[in-house]
């Protein structure tokens, strides 16, 4: 291909068809073409390359995957094997690290960013955890592969621990992985970053009957006003992982007097129709730094 060419696969609800319209009118603009809908769940591979909706993936400049919410076994397969032979953002390797819990605080430890604190066993030797339990006193048991809340359990009470165990020995689950309890307000930041440029800052509040701030546990989204900590250390972790794009939650450890990074998501929704309405006014921006990356990333040598 003479001209530059990606490939794209983004959500359509809440808003992202027209976010989607928008990046391609942008890259037009910078005489760089994109062929969306590439679905990876659907591809085909064989000594030609890997086939999409009649494209070979291997022929495009670039692939740009934002799609959480319709992430498949085969499609993230497919996405690992494309990242060796052309750029994808995020890049296979960020992407896959920001999806395992462990070791993405293990990462972040390891570059200086405050976490919880987290330990991790082999289902096995579930007694490692009722030592946990015994010295924190108050945990969350969480998937380490696992997003937007689900798989979740507040350990405060023995009670809760009998209750989960259970459900460990049946599950297929082969660790255990355990997050000490932040003691805090019940509200969160939402750092966007894209290429080491901060984007958006606003937060998420639980509801009244849950400690869990996530959107598909019940939370709300919050106006917040960044600071430079806290905007230094979503930055911070975004680099350390390697990521293009990452949305960093952070939580302020109210005990401990400090913040302490949650969780970071490697595909950060844009602000929804009604987000913006309530004065998230970030998607432009956000827009136009994406844009920025591919075509650096995608510049004719």
């Amino acid at each position: 291909m003479s001209k530059r060419t990606i490939g794209m696969w983004m959500y359509s609800n809440s808003g992202g068809a027209k976010i989607q319209e928008k990046i391609i009118s942008k890259l037009r603009e910078r005489d760089i073409e994109v062929i969306s809908e590439l679905d990876l769940r659907f591809a085909r591979g064989s000594k030609a390359g890997i086939t999409c909706n009649a494209t070979n993936v291997l022929d495009l400049d670039l692939f740009f995957s934002y799609n959480a919410g319709e992430q498949t076994v085969a499609q993230v397969y497919m996405y690992e094997t494309i990242n060796k032979y052309i750029p994808t953002i995020n890049s296979y390797k960020a992407f896959a690290l920001s999806e395992d819990k462990f070791r993405t605080n293990l990462a972040l430890s390891y570059a200086g960013v405050n976490t919880s604190d987290f330990f991790l066993c082999h289902k096995e030797t579930s007694e490692y955890m009722v030592e946990k339990f015994k010295e924190w006193e108050k945990l969350v048991f969480k998937p380490v592969d696992g997003w937007g809340g689900n798989g979740m359990a507040l350990l405060e009470s023995r009670q809760s621990l009998n209750t989960l165990m259970p459900f460990l020995n049946k599950s297929d689950i082969r660790h255990i992985y355990l997050e000490k309890f932040i003691e805090n307000d019940f509200t969160d930041f939402r750092i966007d970053i894209v290429d080491g440029e901060f984007v958006s800052c606003y937060g998420r509040r639980a509801n009244d009957r849950e400690w869990r701030t996530n959107i598909t546990s019940g939370g709300s989204i919050i106006l917040r006003e960044a600071n430079d900590e806290i905007v230094g250390i979503a930055k911070k972790a975004t680099k350390a992982l390697g990521m293009d794009i990452a949305g960093v939650d952070i939580l302020y450890d109210k005990k401990e007097e400090k913040y302490v990074v949650l969780e970071v998501n490697g595909i950060p929704a844009f602000a929804t129709p009604e987000q913006e309405k309530m004065g998230l006014d970030f998607n432009d921006k956000k827009i136009d730094l994406l844009v920025n990356l591919i075509d650096r990333k995608t510049k004719l040598g």
